[in-house]
């Protein structure tokens, strides 16, 4: 069984909830290249184990055949590559370089500001995971909804 290590130094199994897996800790791809190898991990697993969740769309239920993977992944290179026409990479995070499970897509377009940090952060415009997807947009909706108090304190 494949354990991950999260920001708080928890352990954490591949069977660990979709919502504690996106928590962990992640690495920057920075390179085109070390994408490139992402993706090929990707692509030549033969297990029908991935799900790749679109943030703004209802989660998949279920995994996506491997002979549909290699489309979807080459839709959304060809997408980041367009939109983010650097010479890097650094929007696509993963939880293992070299043997991903776990991988967030940033949209290039919807970044947000780098030199301040977000208390709530841009979603990914992608998940790929082993992992079954949970709705992200209703926890993000909860986030963003004004404290009850503090409501009624300009209500009155």
């Amino acid at each position: 069984m494949k354990q991950n290590t999260t920001s708080e130094q928890q352990i954490l199994p591949i069977e660990s909830t979709f919502k504690e897996r996106f928590k962990g800790k992640f690495y920057g791809v920075l390179q085109w290249k070390q994408l490139d190898h992402i993706w090929d991990v990707v692509k030549s697993d033969k297990a029908d184990s991935w799900f790749i969740y679109e943030v703004n769309l209802t989660p998949p239920s279920s995994t996506i055949k491997q002979q549909d993977i290699a489309l979807e992944i080459d839709k959304i290179d060809h997408y980041l590559r367009k939109e983010h026409n650097e010479d890097y990479c650094g929007i696509v995070y993963a939880d293992d370089l070299e043997s991903p499970e776990f991988i967030k897509v940033f949209d290039p377009k919807s970044l947000g500001s780098s030199c301040s940090i977000a208390k709530t952060p841009p979603l990914p415009k992608w998940i790929i995971s082993k992992v079954k997807p949970q709705d992200l947009t209703l926890a993000k909706e909860q986030t963003n909804k004004p404290k009850r108090w503090l409501g009624n304190l300009f209500s009155k």
